[in-house]
């Protein structure tokens, strides 16, 4: 991460608004039966997304061959390159399938690419949407429920004009155009086999990396005009694939994902202005979809310090409360961010990604454990909270952190590219099979805290 950019931007952008007020809760309706529907046993799942874990499969000259915004930035220099191969989830799918099987989770998370399925404005690659439904299936028959994402970061490369962002990403032209299409095409598709999607994954996220900090595409720094004019388009194709979703299936299954850090307040920033910009960077595409989903789900990784000088520290960060990114790790932030999101828009919350990047799996059990009992925890006090989703199986691309920060409860081999599970896949497996449905998580105070026979790593 450019983190001098990043923290110049911040610290320009509170600046500029010193006078900057936190967002403003949604007025929403208490106790309505429609904002609680069924969803069955709690949701013990994994969380992948397609550009992170997929092998192109297409040849340079194919009909089919395709390209994302992400793999024009990293030629751009910009981002390190992803690649042709990923982990090879897209050829080797039946390998992912193998190891949720054997980890014993009832929902996976995986996501569908855009540019994958549609190569050019129009042209549809029937035979790559054809696969994405029998992964559905797949999983189905192995009694994995599918939580499909139909936008998780990436565009086609033909929604980007080059030195124009504000003709590309969310603001390009085909934006209004295809989206619509894409969405129709893909949940007719899946409906036989899919009930839950996730229009859009962080969307919060990568319109602040975007076109605020410069990190991600389109690379935009201090640009809040257009930031402010993609978070306008990104929350109207949310509430345009929210009801597209429901006319093709009526018991259909909306879900919002966004990421929330856990922000706290510090001395160094008296007026506020930092902590309240990030909470409007946390809240401000939600506040906007929320009365649209029937599950809030949200993405909790770490906690972080209001304090400008606490993000110069990142990359020094090292040691049992930090990650490999140097994220502060504080588990009983998740327990407050429950109750603020439920407090916020009183419906159903989904944990859709928890994790964290590290070479010594322990430290991976020891996060996973602590994490889940605040869960636990929250719900024992009253929070609706529905499932929680582990990010991820498999090491993959981490965007502009490359392949250097190792997020999996498994690794590839990389000649029979099956996943070896890590001591932290068969922790979580045991936590499942101990855990009563009916009282999530009741068995996890009486696990070991360190599993016996998990090797660090």
């Amino acid at each position: 991460m450019h983190y001098g950019r990043w923290i110049l931007g911040l610290l320009a952008a509170a600046m500029l608004s010193g006078c900057i007020t936190p967002p403003i809760p949604p007025r929403i309706k208490r106790n309505n039966p429609e904002a609680k529907p069924d969803t069955g046993p709690f949701w013990w799942g994994i969380s992948s997304s397609a550009f992170q874990t997929e092998d192109r499969g297409e040849m340079p000259g194919s009909p089919n061959y395709f390209k994302t915004d992400w793999d024009l930035f990293a030629e751009a220099g910009r981002v390190p390159p992803k690649g042709d191969d990923a982990t090879f989830s897209w050829s080797q799918f039946d390998k992912d399938l193998e190891a949720l099987k054997k980890i014993g989770v009832n929902h996976y998370r995986f996501g569908v690419e855009w540019a994958r399925i549609e190569p050019r404005p129009g042209q549809y690659n029937e035979a790559a949407l054809r696969r994405y439904v029998d992964f559905a299936r797949k999983l189905k028959a192995a009694g994995i429920e599918p939580v499909v994402t139909l936008w998780h970061f990436t565009f086609p490369d033909w929604m980007v004009v080059k030195g124009k962002p504000g003709r590309s990403r969310w603001l390009s032209p085909y934006y209004r155009e295809r989206w619509p299409l894409f969405v129709d095409k893909v949940t007719r598709a899946m409906s036989p086999y899919v009930r839950t999607y996730v229009p859009q994954n962080e969307p919060n996220g990568d319109l602040a990396l975007g076109y605020i900090s410069s990190v991600w595409p389109p690379g935009m720094f201090l640009d809040f005009n257009m930031h402010a004019r993609a978070l306008t388009q990104s929350t109207w194709g949310f509430r345009e694939a929210a009801k597209i979703i429901k006319q093709n299936r009526k018991d259909a299954l909306v879900m919002a994902v966004v990421a929330l850090p856990y922000w706290i307040r510090t001395f160094w920033d008296p007026t506020s202005a930092y902590y309240n910009f990030m909470q409007r960077i946390n809240f401000s595409h939600l506040d906007r979809t929320y009365d649209v989903c029937d599950l809030i789900g949200f993405n909790y990784y770490y906690t972080e310090y209001a304090d400008f000088t606490a993000l110069l520290a990142l990359k020094a960060r090292r040691g049992r409360n930090y990650s490999l990114l140097g994220w502060v790790i504080q588990p009983h932030s998740l327990y407050k961010q429950i109750n603020i999101v439920a407090k916020r828009y009183g419906k159903p919350i989904v944990i859709t990604e928890n994790g964290i990047a590290t070479s010594r799996d322990i430290k991976r059990v020891r996060y996973l454990f602590n994490h889940m009992l605040e869960v636990k925890e929250a719900m024992a006090d009253g929070a609706d909270v529905r499932g929680y989703f582990v990010w991820t199986l498999v090491d993959n691309y981490e965007w502009h952190h490359g392949y250097k920060a190792p997020f999996g409860m498994s690794r590839m081999d990389p000649v029979t590219k099956r996943r070896l599970l890590r001591p932290s896949a068969l922790f979580y497996k045991g936590l499942i099979e101990t855990s009563e449905e009916s009282s999530m998580l009741d068995e996890i105070s009486s696990q070991p805290e360190l599993p016996q026979g998990f090797i660090e790593r």
